[in-house]
């Protein structure tokens, strides 16, 4: 009975677009600094549910439609590219985790166990590096070639 109230009670009504943007009950989430804890409150779960987690026990569902994650932008530092998330975090981009989605998108690994779909900005200064050969499409960085695979 209180397990009951407590899952009906994490239903938050909040669901992340493929675009990276937070709604809540059909409502756009429009505070920029609300959205960025969202982002960086997502998590999931070992059944494979998205949620935002506040601490080890209190945590609510989210609908993520896509990526959990958005990687924004792309800057060259030395040989290596370094990612800007949507959480406000920065990486090495995870060359060899690049696939291609629906429509072209760009996808990669990010924090070692989530995906992040590419913004438009992103795809766009990764194009110049990309380069076609007989195996298909592949990522010219850090001095290497990385195939980019099929989602």
């Amino acid at each position: 009975e209180i397990q009951n109230l407590i899952e009906r009670l994490r239903r938050s009504g909040l669901r992340l677009d493929r675009e990276g943007r937070w709604w809540h009950e059909g409502e756009q989430v429009t505070h920029r600094r609300l959205a960025m804890v969202l982002n960086q409150w997502l998590d999931r779960l070992d059944d494979g549910r998205y949620i935002l987690r506040l601490d080890a026990e209190r945590y609510a569902y989210v609908e993520v439609e896509d990526a959990p994650f958005q990687l924004l932008t792309l800057e060259q530092r030395g040989e290596a590219l370094w990612a800007t998330l949507s959480d406000g975090s920065e990486e090495e981009l995870a060359y060899g985790s690049l696939t291609e989605g629906e429509g072209g998108a760009l996808y990669c690994q990010v924090r070692g166990r989530f995906s992040a779909r590419f913004s438009r900005q992103a795809q766009q200064l990764i194009a110049p590096r990309v380069e076609q050969d007989e195996d298909g499409f592949a990522l010219r960085a850090a001095g290497k070639s990385w195939p980019i695979g099929a989602a």
